[in-house]
């Protein structure tokens, strides 16, 4: 289970909605560069790539080896469709732009458009040379959420598992074997594995039912596992109780600190507790 410390630390979402505001910004920015560097040469090349169209198209009636080469370089190199006057999504547009500057800064390069234009191309230097380290940051915060939440999933579903197994299920055994309605089950279950065990509720101890053999097995299965559990859900409920307090007050001595003109920290309280933070002793994960 990850400390929730570190919990803590990345769960300042202003800082990465912020700095996701900055990387989204920021490629739709160089989009727009590449619109409008790169789209207005195309636009202007467009009716001379239409005029070089129908001049191949007229030529090669029937198409050998040359011509379908030479078609193929103008749909290569143009992005223009052969089937109408249009181009296609790999042509310099606004929406293709973004993309392409999405491609420049996570170092894709699907090649498919790059710029031709003098201004483009030494543009483009400049924004990889700053986009490159802004997506790098950028997927190192979002790869440490994905683990945080990774992790939080992997132990909810550890939980949820267990309040199935160790609850749910009894619950639906003991009413149908004692009788009991959902809420008395529930009830047993819990005061049997907390060990507090009042004995006003005992399964497999009513004379008056034929019980199956099996039950008093699962039985004891069920309360040897179900300790283990319950133990384990209790133990990582205090760590968490015994961090966020060791947080809390931190965070109030170094406000103390900042308020009275000490912002280093080095007063004996903090480094009492500091020194006992590093000595205590880790709660097996």
């Amino acid at each position: 289970m990850m400390r929730v410390k570190e919990i803590l630390n990345l769960a300042r979402v202003p800082s990465i909605l912020m700095l996701g505001v900055v990387y989204v910004f920021y490629v739709l920015i160089g989009g727009v560069v590449f619109w409008k560097l790169e789209g207005d040469l195309g636009r202007k090349d467009l009716s001379v790539l239409l005029t070089n169209k129908k001049q191949l198209l007229a030529k090669y009636t029937c198409l050998n080896q040359q011509g379908l080469e030479d078609v193929a370089g103008v749909r290569q190199k143009s992005g223009l469709s052969l089937k109408g006057n249009y181009t296609t999504d790999g042509f310099w547009k606004f929406t293709s732009s973004a993309l392409f500057a999405a491609t420049v800064v996570t170092t894709i390069g699907y090649g498919n458009i790059s710029p031709s234009t003098t201004a483009g191309q030494i543009f483009c230097v400049f924004f990889a040379v700053f986009g490159i380290p802004l997506n790098i940051v950028v997927l190192n915060r979002v790869g440490k959420y994905m683990l945080m939440c990774t992790r939080f999933f992997v132990h909810l579903v550890s939980y949820l598992s267990g309040i199935v197994l160790f609850f749910i299920v009894p619950m639906i055994v003991f009413q149908q074997q004692e009788g009991w309605t959902h809420a008395q089950a529930i009830y047993f279950c819990f005061i049997t594995l907390s060990t507090i065990g009042f004995g006003d509720f005992v399964a497999d101890s009513n004379p008056d039912k034929n019980y199956p053999e099996w039950y008093s097995i699962l039985m004891a299965t069920w309360i040897f596992f179900g300790l283990a559990w319950l133990a384990l859900v209790i133990n990582h409920s205090i760590d968490i109780l015994e961090r966020l307090n060791t947080h809390y007050k931190q965070r109030a001595n170094r406000m103390r600190e900042e308020a009275s003109g000490n912002p280093e920290g080095d007063t004996p309280e903090t480094q009492v507790e500091e020194e006992d933070e590093i000595k205590r002793s880790p709660v097996a994960k």
